[in-house]
Formats: C-alpha cells, sequence, structure tokens
C-alpha cells in the first residue's frame, strides 16, 4: 500500500493511525463508527467502505453543531419558561458553546480522516 500524501495536522484523531500506516483504515473505521448512530455503523455498505461511513459521520456531526447552535441560541429564552435558575442557565450557556467549539473540531478531523481514506482508495 503505497504512503498517502495526506499532511497530518492538529486536527487528525489521535484515535486513528498515520494513513499508509499498518490497519490505518481499520482505525480510521472504528473512530468514524464511534460518531455515528449504531445501527448506521453496522449497515454493509459502511463497513465495507469506509469512505461511506466518512460521509455519513460528516452529515452527522454537522446535524449535531446545528442543534448545539440553536440550543445556545434559544436558551437565555426558552430555559426561563422552564422554570430553570439563572445560574443553571449559565451553566448550560457555557455547556451549548463549548459542545459546539468541540464538534466544529471533530467536524474539522473528519474531514482530514475522509480526505485521507479518499487518497488511499485511489
Amino acid at each position: 500500500m503505497p504512503l498517502t500524501t495526506t499532511r497530518l495536522g492538529p486536527d487528525w484523531p489521535c484515535q486513528v493511525k498515520t494513513p499508509g500506516s499498518y490497519d490505518w483504515e481499520r482505525s480510521a473505521a472504528k473512530w468514524l463508527r464511534e460518531l455515528v448512530p449504531a445501527r448506521y455503523a453496522s449497515y454493509p455498505a459502511f463497513v465495507r467502505h469506509p469512505v461511506l461511513l466518512a460521509r455519513h459521520a460528516q452529515i452527522q456531526v454537522e446535524h449535531e453543531i446545528r442543534v448545539a447552535r440553536t440550543a445556545l441560541q434559544t436558551a437565555r429564552s426558552d430555559l426561563p419558561r422552564a422554570g430553570l435558575r439563572e445560574g443553571v442557565i449559565e451553566h448550560t450557556i457555557k455547556l451549548y458553546a463549548a459542545e459546539v467549539t468541540q464538534l466544529q473540531h471533530i467536524a474539522r478531523s473528519v474531514r482530514a480522516v475522509t480526505r485521507a481514506l479518499a487518497e488511499s482508495g485511489r
């Protein structure tokens, strides 16, 4: 298997081996399966074609970012009606903001892995 030209950057997930190394695609697929609902991870097409799994993981994470952003943007107006104290609301807003940041990092990592899988499949 030829080594890929993919450059590992700060967004490369530590759970995934370096492209071109032994069993790296298996480590990539294992990591990607953790990002999608379990029923998707076991679909035969996703098992046989990690680049399809990567595509679905990208879509999944993009949707999670939208959900977290919506939760963040609506927290100040929605949560007081739920009877939550101001301290709980502030904590929740910080939680959502941190989650958006984390999901954005995961999205960049998925894109990096997807590029490497696509290159290795050429």
